[in-house]
């Protein structure tokens, strides 16, 4: 499995915007499916966004909605989940995923781009919490 290091939670106030960053190496960054999903507490795992990395092709989930974006950044192989106007509910843990690597079919590399069990590698997490 690859190796997936987020970074950028912490305890933050609600109605600011939060930038998560998920970084792995070229071989897996490279060419592939890579997503965002997060844990509520006592929820199960849900996937917020996806992107093809190999032409930026992005994938939103219908819940939550509208305040995240998915980024990529080729030069530090480094996949970032933004998060605007944050409330309590975002209080989350966030993980990043990736697919297997070295996928050149396009968008079609992220079918069923929210589905846990179409990741192979996934990251330790990084808690957000939400708080006045």
């Amino acid at each position: 499995q690859a190796q997936l290091v987020e970074s950028g939670g912490g305890s933050v106030q609600p109605g600011g915007p939060l930038t998560l960053s998920c970084a792995t190496s070229a071989t897996t960054f490279n060419y592939n499916c890579m997503a965002w999903f997060r844990q509520l507490p006592g929820k199960e795992r849900e996937g917020i966004a996806a992107i093809y990395t190999g032409g930026a092709v992005t994938f939103y989930g219908d819940s939550p909605k509208g305040r995240f974006t998915i980024s990529q950044d080729n030069s530090k192989n480094t996949v970032y989940l933004q998060i605007n106007n944050l409330n309590s509910g975002d209080t989350a843990k966030y993980y990043c995923a990736a697919r297997r690597e070295g996928c050149y079919s396009g968008s079609w590399c992220c079918d069923r781009p929210l589905a846990t069990n179409e990741y192979r590698s996934w990251g330790r997490g990084t808690q957000v919490t939400v708080s006045s």
